[in-house]
C-alpha cells in the first residue's frame, strides 16, 4: 500500500491511498464470504455460493459495494496508523478508483478533520523553572490533629450557661406546614442537636437556638430548603423546648489518654507520628502541585496553537456529561446541582470549555515531549495498568481488558500512561527551587 498525504487546510487533510491486487485480494475474498450468506440459490448451501453466481444474481455492483464497505475503513485506518494521525472526525472519500478490483486494485482519496501536531524543542521542555511549596510541618498543625482526636473521644455533660456555637441542646421539636400538617423529618422527642450545624437545614434554627438557655421556649418560622423536593420552598413553623444545654467535654491531653487513643505509649511519641504522617501528606501534595505548575508551564509554549472547534466542543461536552453522572449519582439532576451551587448554566458550560480548551494544550505539549524522546507504551505497561483497574473494580484482568478494547479505550489508556510520563520526564529535568527542592532533587536522582 502507498500513501501520500496533503495538507487541505488549517485542520484538514487529504490521504491518497494506492492499494495493491494482492492487497486487495483477501477483502474481497471477504466480500463474497458476505454475500454468499445472503444469497439463496437451489442446490447450493448458503456461504457456499460460487462467485459467478453471486455475480449474477446480486449484480457487480453490489459486489463492489460490498467490498468498498470492507476496504475503505481497512485501508484508510493503515494509512492513517502509518501518518500517526489523530482524527477527530469520520473522513470524507472520493475519487475511489475499484472498476478493475481482480486485477488493478484500489486507489481513493480520504479527507479529515485533524489532531493539531505541535513540535517543542528541548529548550521548551528542559530546564523549565518551577517553586515547589514548602513542606515542613508546624506545631500548631500537630496540635490540630490531636484536638481532632480528643473530640473523637469526647463526653457531653450540662452546663448551666447558654448555648454556644458547637453546644448540643436536648430539644422536642414540632415542624408544621400550613397550621398543623407535622413535618416529619424535622420533629422529635428528645432531638440531640448540634447548634450551628445546620443539620436540618435550616440556619434560622440555628441562629436562635444560639444563647438559648433550658427552658428555653422558641417559635421559628422558615422556609423548607430543596432537599425537601415537591415541597421545598413551602414555609415551615417550629416550636421548640429546650430541656438541656450540653458541651463537650475534651479528654486531657497525656500520656493516659495516649495508650486509651492509640497505639502508643507516650505523647510524645504520638506526636511525633503524628508529624511524620502530616509531612509525608504534605510532601505528596507539593509534589502534586509540582507536576501542575510544570504542566502549567509547559502547556504555556503552545498557546497560540490553534484548536479545531469540533476538538474543543467534543471536550467541552465529555466534561458537561462527567458533571452530569456526577450529579445523577448524588440523586439530582445537573441543572438542580448548579441551582443548588447558585452557578448559572452558561457560566458552568463557559468553564468547562475554558477547562478543555486547557486541557487539549497540555495533551498536545506532553505528546510533542513523548515524540521528541521516543517515550512509548508497551503490552506489559497496559497489562499492569489493566491489572490494577481490575483490582479496583473487582474483575479479572481479562475481563477489563475486553472491555476496554471493545469500547475503544486501549489507546486512550495507553496515550494517558505515555503522557504521564513525559511529563514525569519534564519535572525531573526541570530547575526546582524552594525549601526542599535540594532534598527533593536528591531523591529523584
Amino acid at each position: 500500500m502507498q500513501t501520500t498525504l496533503e495538507n487541505v487546510d488549517k485542520h484538514r487533510v487529504k490521504l491518497i491511498v494506492e492499494v495493491a491486487p494482492d492487497e486487495t485480494s483477501p477483502v474481497l475474498d471477504l466480500a463474497y464470504r458476505h454475500l454468499a450468506e445472503q444469497v439463496s440459490v437451489p442446490g447450493f448451501r448458503k456461504g457456499k455460493v460460487p462467485r459467478k453466481i453471486i455475480d449474477a444474481q446480486a449484480g457487480r455492483g453490489a459486489v463492489l459495494r460490498e467490498f468498498l464497505d470492507h476496504a475503505l475503513p481497512t485501508f484508510y485506518v493503515r494509512a492513517v496508523r502509518e501518518h500517526s494521525l489523530a482524527p477527530i472526525a469520520d473522513p470524507e472519500f472520493d475519487d475511489v478508483d475499484v472498476s478493475d478490483v481482480e486485477g488493478g486494485g484500489l486507489r481513493f482519496a480520504a479527507t479529515v478533520e485533524v489532531r493539531p501536531r505541535v513540535e517543542l524543542s528541548e529548550e521548551d521542555y528542559k530546564g523549565i523553572r518551577i517553586d515547589r511549596p514548602p513542606a515542613e510541618v508546624a506545631e500548631a498543625e500537630v496540635d490540630e490533629q490531636l484536638d481532632r482526636l480528643r473530640e473523637r473521644f469526647a463526653e457531653l455533660e450540662s452546663v448551666g450557661r447558654p448555648a454556644a456555637r458547637g453546644d448540643y441542646v436536648v430539644a422536642d421539636i414540632r415542624a408544621t406546614m400550613g397550621g398543623d400538617e407535622e413535618v416529619p423529618e424535622l420533629s422529635g422527642q428528645g432531638i440531640l442537636y448540634e447548634v450551628g450545624s445546620g443539620a436540618l437545614g435550616v440556619p434560622e434554627l440555628d441562629r436562635e437556638l444560639e444563647g438559648t438557655r433550658p427552658g428555653g421556649i422558641h417559635k421559628v418560622g422558615a422556609t423548607l430548603p430543596e432537599a425537601f423536593g415537591e415541597r421545598a420552598g413551602r414555609d415551615v413553623s417550629f416550636s421548640v423546648l429546650v430541656k438541656e444545654v450540653k458541651a463537650k467535654k475534651l479528654p486531657g491531653l497525656d500520656d493516659e489518654f495516649v495508650r486509651t487513643a492509640s497505639e502508643f505509649d507516650s505523647l510524645d511519641e504520638l506526636r511525633a507520628d503524628i508529624r511524620a504522617k502530616v509531612r509525608d501528606l504534605k510532601a505528596a501534595q507539593a509534589d502534586a502541585r509540582l507536576r501542575d505548575e510544570a504542566l502549567r508551564v509547559l502547556s504555556s509554549r503552545v498557546e497560540d496553537v490553534d484548536l479545531p472547534g469540533r476538538l474543543v466542543d467534543a471536550e467541552t461536552e465529555a466534561r458537561v456529561e462527567s458533571a452530569r453522572r456526577r450529579a445523577e449519582r448524588q440523586g439530582v439532576t445537573l441543572e438542580e446541582f448548579l441551582r443548588a451551587a447558585d452557578v448559572e448554566e452558561l457560566q458552568f458550560r463557559s468553564d468547562a470549555r475554558a477547562h478543555a480548551i486547557r486541557a487539549i494544550r497540555a495533551d498536545l505539549a506532553l505528546e510533542a515531549v513523548a515524540r521528541a524522546e521516543g517515550i512509548t507504551v508497551s503490552e506489559e505497561d497496559l497489562d499492569g495498568v489493566v491489572k490494577a483497574i481490575a483490582e479496583d473494580v473487582g474483575k479479572s484482568p481479562k475481563e477489563v481488558r475486553r472491555q476496554l478494547e471493545a469500547g475503544g479505550q486501549i489507546t486512550s489508556l495507553a496515550g494517558d500512561i505515555i503522557r504521564d510520563r513525559a511529563l514525569t520526564l519534564v519535572v525531573e529535568n526541570a530547575e526546582v527551587t524552594g525549601a526542599d527542592s535540594e532534598e527533593t532533587e536528591g531523591k529523584d536522582g
